[in-house]
């Protein structure tokens, strides 16, 4: 299993962190390692001192896949799930100031949340309208929805799949709305797709 994340994703996102509106889809990965174990706290590595917090929907992949056209992307997933995109910010800002990968900053260990519940795409209206939101100590700090993404689900998979072959439990980081911010210890953070609560994680 690999986990591959989209970049840049939400215009107002882009905005907040005043960086360059992309023309495709910006894209690194995470091994399966950073995925934090269901249940477990959240513990920040000694890796650098600024961590934010970075709520996006997942989509879990269903089978074998490459050079998947839109039009049959919708048959490689059929469920919804919810992450964190843990972001050691002043290392990412280090490493893109020097032109180098982000990786260091975004794959490290427990750099991955991942709802343990997946939700069959089959009880939502309309993926391309989907609410999802984070607090963080009780308190709403990102509410995002799909259409808000530069890029949706169909047209990511179809993107991604020219450059990586997806196979089945493969995970896709789909993007962050505006509102990321700083992870401090002790932080609570409940993760919601509509009004259902996906995952509680508190950070060590």
């Amino acid at each position: 299993m690999k986990i591959i994340c989209v970049g840049r994703n939400y215009a107002q996102h882009i905005e907040e962190l005043n960086n360059e509106k992309p023309s495709e889809p910006v894209l690194f990965m995470k091994p399966d390692s950073a995925v934090l174990p269901d249940k477990n706290p959240l513990y920040l590595p000694p890796i650098a001192k600024d961590f934010h917090y970075e709520v996006e929907l997942v989509v879990k992949i269903n089978k074998l896949g490459k050079f998947i056209q839109k039009e049959f992307a919708h048959k490689y997933y059929d469920e919804i799930g919810l992450g964190i995109d843990v972001t050691a910010r002043d290392l990412q800002s280090e490493l893109k100031a020097k032109g180098l990968p982000w990786e260091k900053a975004k794959a490290f260990h427990n750099s991955a949340v991942v709802s343990k519940e997946f939700i069959p795409k089959s009880e939502f209206n309309d993926l391309d309208n989907l609410n999802f939101s984070l607090k963080k100590n009780g308190e709403l700090v990102q509410k995002g929805n799909t259409s808000h993404m530069l890029w949706k689900i169909d047209e990511l998979i179809e993107y991604i799949s020219r450059f990586f072959m997806l196979k089945k439990g493969d995970l896709i980081f789909t993007g962050t709305p505006a509102g990321v911010g700083p992870m401090s210890i002790n932080d609570e953070f409940t993760g919601y797709i509509e009004d259902r609560e996906m995952f509680k994680v508190r950070v060590k």
